[in-house]
């Protein structure tokens, strides 16, 4: 198992690479790229390229490249063009904004959309199981901006309960109880987005499982359904859920870019939009970098959880799992 994880750990560093470099070459190849944002508009020739070379962006894009990634191996993001401000303070609180949004709403999902999948698996098109595809349907289909538009237009303007956006009223930043005021309505977008999945997802596991022979053996003997179904098919049926959780965790990081911006939640999404429309481009690249991390991170650790869930899978020396 160790030489697995550090095989696999190994891969992640060369994909981060290879992200690293064609999120560089895309950017510096997109219309209005580095060179025309970065050279300040009315600028003589002459003082464009003393511009250009201050900034480095006369030197090959090899040497760019290593340039960046050195800095970037010594933590430094880069700054931005317009205020010339560390990207790394712009980046990092934006993500413990974006973990608080998206972490309440995974959470609340996850103790609501598993219990009430697998129940609806034991009973199914029972109200409660048809009450759950009826939701799920909604989820997949309502676009979360919009959902967003009539909670606000409802709870906020109309009824005036629940404060309109922002994560905090002003003057009461730090304030839970206000914080927690803020979190109702964006939460409850994602919540009903990952209800949708995690539900039918959980269901539909449950009832593959309960299908298999040693459910049946175990129900010949007369063992008890609640029995059956918590202490045989429930292993068994979270090690697909298990390993979606684990590919879900970049999401936590990376936030929903359309629901924070509606809810002007100052997390890492919204941040994203905001940047890639005044083109920020060390910005965006820090942005899909981090990123691209918590996705090698989620993976690892949806292997890592697959392995203790189901006790009889093995990690074979060639990265593998065998049963």
């Amino acid at each position: 198992m160790t030489e697995y994880f550090i095989r696999r750990v190994l891969q992640s560093l060369l994909v981060l690479l290879l992200i690293a470099i064609l999120s560089f070459l895309l950017i510096h190849a997109a219309p209005g790229g580095p060179k025309t944002i970065y050279l300040s508009p009315g600028l003589s020739t002459e003082a464009a390229a003393i511009q250009a070379h201050n900034l480095g962006l006369d030197r090959p894009l090899p040497m760019q490249f290593v340039s960046w990634l050195g800095n970037l191996l010594k933590g430094d993001l880069g700054f931005t063009f317009k205020n010339h401000l560390p990207v790394g303070k712009i980046v990092w609180p934006t993500i413990g904004h974006t973990m608080i949004l998206m972490g309440t709403a995974w959470v609340l999902s996850l103790l609501i959309a598993i219990p009430w999948g697998i129940y609806n698996s034991t009973v199914e098109y029972s109200l409660s199981d048809q009450t759950a595809s009826f939701i799920a349907y909604i989820g997949f289909a309502m676009p979360t901006f919009w959902f967003g538009i009539i909670l606000q237009e409802l709870f906020s303007l109309k009824w005036d309960l629940l404060p309109l956006s922002d994560m905090y009223t002003m003057g009461k930043e730090g304030n839970l109880p206000n914080l927690l005021l803020h979190l109702v309505l964006p939460v409850s977008v994602l919540t009903l987005g990952f209800l949708a999945g995690y539900s039918k997802y959980a269901r539909a596991s449950m009832l593959e499982v309960l299908d298999r022979d040693y459910i049946r053996t175990a129900r010949a003997k007369g063992l008890p359904e609640r029995k059956v179904i918590f202490r045989h098919g429930l292993r068994n049926a979270l090690i697909p859920i298990v390993t979606l959780l684990g590919l879900d965790l970049p999401i936590l990081v990376a936030g929903a870019a359309l629901t924070e911006s509606v809810f002007n939640w100052p997390g890492m999404g919204r941040l994203f939009v905001q940047m890639a429309v005044a083109r920020e481009y060390s910005v965006l690249m820090a942005i899909t970098l981090i990123t691209a991390v918590f996705v090698i991170i989620g993976n690892l650790l949806a292997d890592i959880l697959y392995a203790l869930v189901d006790p009889r899978v093995r990690l074979d020396r060639k990265g593998g799992a065998s049963a």
